[in-house]
């Protein structure tokens, strides 16, 4: 039996002009003119309503849209319908169907998507099927290809605030290409290769954006005998295998609790709270006073059977941070339970007076909650009500990515009662001349692309295709003016970068426009190429190339001065040069460095080192 099963859908913006009007599709730091909405779930053309768009509602959010005029317009507004859709975005969508083999629909239509998260002004995503049954080669393995969609992004996030959550309308409107696998891969790493793999096709086609949060993934993962989950929006590929492997280690933990409830004869717990803020009114605990300082509540409900699964002793079982997350969605910092305390300021005195008053038994447990009522009784209840689902197992869910490898609970997986027709976009006719056209004009494949510039830069087949598997391959071409170029462009991409991700350093700010007024300044003759990566830092770090060569003292010596420097060298060191001849230019080279590097290229000083010392044992 397979240990996982994983599917991953790629969401690609394109560099074209938005998809359904003429903006420009680019972020700004312009806030613009600002707008507030509040948005509600409709039911599906099935007069169904989707359970994610429900459980979203019921957080009783507030929107506040900026809408910078360079980048945004009324249609973004939702205040004027959409144009039609944008005829490049529309090529690039079937240039990648038939680059994955893909049968491509014959008429597209675009959807309408229930999204009431603010992240859509309307309370949809438009969204079109273009092509279905594709395949992609993986060292041997067919991995399916579901469908390729065509689709708008969302807004972006820029602060939320109590019960306001703020989006700037840059992204709005920017167009995404949405692959979709079939859920073919068995082995974490695995889905690291599929993405990097797609990500090299749709860079081929030289039609796609770069740079940090251009490409997403979200991952849909479940275990025998777990159920489908969909941690959404992850960007860092490195992690995507350190995202698969935890969420396999949760949902174990979940079945492993589930099959302890039952040997117990757990029963659903009443869906309901009590309040026992009389209790607790003198307590130390910090979260608990503040609450009823401020006129709040606390909040507590009963767990029969449900000791030492909240937390065991060893932490390996933790369906009280489940639980915590789903009462975080209404707005609260979390919850207290009993496999936890007494702690956080509650005694071992106020968890005795609560189990008396909930008539708890031995094994039984408690869940309390404390904030303005509002929030707290909701977020009780969604807690208990996630308890509940323990009996069940893995409930299928939206996580969102940490960081640190980890997911979150967003919200419950969305169903078929979210997606209805869009009556305000023309269909697109796809004709057979048209697919021919494109199919006799693909771009190169990434294998042919590796080969290609192994041969033509004169680096090895190993460094071409990690350059095309890391996505360098395309800044590597524009900075290889001449092989000598290549060597320097090949070796900062494959290992100045890595060495300096273990130092720590972030290379998100780093972008293909500072590397490349690096590498113009490098040929340029203003420094060595031994000073690239101290360069390459301090551009990461936010500063500039004429900033970062005064700040590191660069700046070309020219031979005079270089032979100078060379010559204290040697002079300060007299009896070793006298006493090793020759053989003491190896031992003072790296001496010379330490005053040369990133001021003299490294050979032209071993050999000026060399003419110098020669010269001082002549006499």
């Amino acid at each position: 039996m397979e240990q996982v099963t994983c599917g991953i859908e790629i969401h690609q913006q394109l560099d074209t002009h938005k998809l359904f009007c003429s903006c420009r599709s680019r972020l700004v730091d312009d806030e613009g003119k600002c707008f507030r909405r509040r948005l509600r779930p409709t039911q599906s053309e099935m007069g169904e309503v989707d359970r994610a768009a429900l459980a979203q509602s019921e957080r009783r959010m507030h929107f506040a849209y900026q809408a910078p005029a360079e980048v945004s317009c009324l249609v973004e507004a939702d205040e004027e319908p959409p144009h039609d859709a944008d005829a490049e975005a529309m090529q690039a969508s079937l240039i990648v169907s038939s680059m994955l083999n893909c049968h491509v629909v014959d008429e597209v239509h675009f959807m309408r998507k229930i999204v009431i998260d603010g992240s859509n002004t309307s309370g949809f995503q438009r969204t079109a099927l273009v092509a279905v049954d594709g395949n992609l080669d993986l060292n041997g393995r067919r991995i399916g290809i579901l469908s390729l969609c065509l689709e708008e992004d969302a807004a972006r996030k820029v602060e939320t605030k109590d019960r306001e959550v703020t989006y700037r309308l840059d992204r709005l409107g920017i167009p995404l290409i949405e692959i979709a696998t079939a859920p073919d891969m068995h082995d974490p790493d695995e889905v690291k290769e599929v993405a990097q793999r797609l990500g090299s096709i749709l860079r081929s086609t030289r039609k796609v954006k770069r740079g940090l949060g251009t490409i997403r993934e979200d991952i849909n993962i479940s275990v025998p005998g777990g159920a489908r989950v969909e941690i959404k929006g992850a960007q860092d590929l490195s992690l995507l295998p350190a995202y698969v492997r935890n969420e396999m280690e949760r949902q174990r933990s979940l079945i492993e609790i589930k099959e302890l409830l039952r040997e117990r004869g757990a029963m659903p717990v009443p869906v309901m709270v009590r309040n026992v803020s009389s209790l607790l009114k003198d307590s130390r605990s910090k979260v608990i006073r503040s609450a009823l300082s401020k006129g709040g509540k606390v909040f507590c409900s009963a767990l029969p059977l449900f000791a030492g699964t909240l937390r065991s002793a060893d932490g390996h079982l933790r369906l009280g941070a489940e639980m915590a997350q789903y009462a975080r969605s209404h707005g609260v910092a979390g919850i207290f339970h009993s496999d936890e305390l007494p702690a956080y300021g509650i005694t071992a005195e106020e968890v005795q007076a609560i189990g008396k008053e909930l008539e708890l038994r031995e094994g039984d447990a408690f869940a309390l909650c404390a904030d303005m009522a509002d929030r707290a009784e909701p977020a009780l209840l969604a807690a208990v009500a996630r308890a509940n689902q323990a009996l069940i197992g893995v409930p299928e869910e939206t996580r969102d990515p940490l960081p640190d490898g980890t997911s979150v609970y967003s919200r419950p997986l969305p169903g078929a009662g979210r997606m209805y027709p869009e009556t305000d976009v023309r269909p697109i006719p796809i004709g057979r001349d048209r697919l021919e056209a494109i199919r006799n004009d693909l771009p190169e494949l990434p294998e042919v692309r590796m080969l290609r510039i192994s041969k033509e830069y004169g680096i090895n087949e190993q460094q071409s295709r990690q350059l095309v598997k890391d996505g360098h391959d395309d800044l590597f071409e524009e900075l290889s003016t001449d092989r000598t170029m290549a060597a320097v462009a090949a070796r900062t991409f494959l290992n100045t970068y890595p060495e300096m991700q273990k130092e720590g350093v972030d290379l998100d700010p780093l972008t293909d426009e500072m590397v490349r007024n690096a590498f113009a300044a490098l040929s340029a003759g203003r420094f060595a190429k031994e000073a690239l990566p101290s360069l390459l830092k301090e551009l990461a770090r936010g500063s500039d190339v004429d900033k970062a060569i005064v700040s590191l003292g660069l700046g070309q010596l020219d031979q005079q001065d270089a032979a100078g420097i060379i010559d204290t060298i040697i002079r300060e060191r007299a009896d070793f040069v006298r006493e090793k001849g020759e053989g003491a230019v190896g031992p003072l080279m790296g001496v010379a460095m330490k005053e040369l590097r990133g001021k003299v290229d490294g050979k032209k000083a071993a050999d000026l080192l060399k003419e110098r010392v020669q010269a001082f044992l002549r006499g």
